[in-house]
């Protein structure tokens, strides 16, 4: 919790940590620590865990503690650590919150309440009652419509700021880029943006984002590591090749829903024990890993440089 206070601390590329499980479904603690300290070890800024790449809808609360748990544990107060903390319960909301702050969390991630497709206004009492319950911890809005079938407008984001003065960024997880503009251009320069979105992580920078929580940190945290630093110190053409680099590990992720793509490939690369996903996930079908294959292929210098070794197709399930 010493980057509480300390915003700037919490700009750059983060790792948005994966859930693993086990090959009977139970969540895989020492996978998790494995798969989180690859990721600290990479570079990254800091770490998150619990959001739609840790399939949290899919876990009970003590499973998600227990997750955050092991991620505090690894970050160990040496680089911010954001859990997303949000559900479509308040209850379970505030519940997890304050697990989170007692672990020591330098922030929360919000999602905004997924299926009951709230209002604007609705939204913005939604972040009113859960930022006043914990005055003290910054509070970043995590919106993700693909997921939730609510966006956070705007003008809605801006009237969240005012209400709540610990609200202090958002993780923008759309492709509208007028948006991330838009939310920059109303709230001000001093309102941190995060990207979501795997191929905006570098775009979103030039317009004034403070950095990325990234799903394809769990494959590529050197490399996303590394494009921030080339764009901070104003080596535009190295932040460009490497953001070039990771289009096809970009697509990979999305062959079929994430985090099924993803946790084949580490699976693969020895760094979790299966592939497994929970319902109503599926792990990825033999379709999907030839076509996630063939884009391995066209980034086999990536994966070399992260220091992933591939087991042979198919051999792993």
């Amino acid at each position: 919790m010493r980057f509480r206070g300390n915003l700037e601390a919490l700009k750059g590329p983060f790792g948005a940590v994966i859930t693993p499980f086990t090959e009977e479904g139970e969540v895989d603690l020492d996978s998790l620590r494995k798969l989180a300290r690859f990721q600290r070890d990479g570079g990254l800024t800091g770490l998150s865990i619990g959001g739609s790449t840790g399939e949290p809808s899919s876990q009970t609360l003590d499973e998600r503690i227990a997750a955050m748990e092991v991620v505090a544990e690894v970050t160990a107060d040496q680089i911010p650590f954001i859990p997303a903390t949000g559900s479509s319960r308040l209850d379970e909301t505030l519940e997890l919150t304050r697990k989170a702050i007692e672990l020591g969390a330098d922030a929360v991630l919000l999602i905004t309440p997924y299926y009951a497709r709230p209002t604007q206004r609705a939204l913005v009492e939604w972040y009113k009652v859960v930022s006043r319950e914990f005055p003290d911890v910054p509070v970043i809005i995590y919106n993700v419509p693909t997921r939730t079938a609510v966006d956070v407008n705007p003008e809605t984001v801006l009237e969240i700021r005012r209400s709540c003065e610990n609200v202090v960024g958002i993780k923008e997880t759309t492709r509208d880029f007028e948006h991330f503009s838009r939310v920059i251009a109303l709230c001000g320069r001093d309102f941190l943006v995060w990207s979501g979105i795997e191929l905006l992580c570098l775009p979103l920078l030039a317009l004034g984002g403070v950095g990325y929580i990234s799903a394809l940190a769990n494959i590529t945290p050197r490399s996303l590591a590394d494009m921030y630093l080339a764009w901070q110190r104003g080596d535009v053409v190295e932040a460009q090749r490497i953001h070039y680099a990771l289009h096809p590990l970009a697509d990979l992720l999305f062959v079929e829903t994430n985090p099924a793509p993803a946790k084949w490939v580490l699976h693969r690369a020895g760094k979790l024990s299966s592939a497994k996903v929970r319902p109503p996930l599926i792990e990825l079908t033999e379709g999907g890993q030839d076509r996630a294959g063939a884009l391995l292929a066209k980034a086999s210098d990536i994966i070399a440089y992260e220091g992933l070794e591939m087991a042979p197709l198919h051999t792993r399930s």
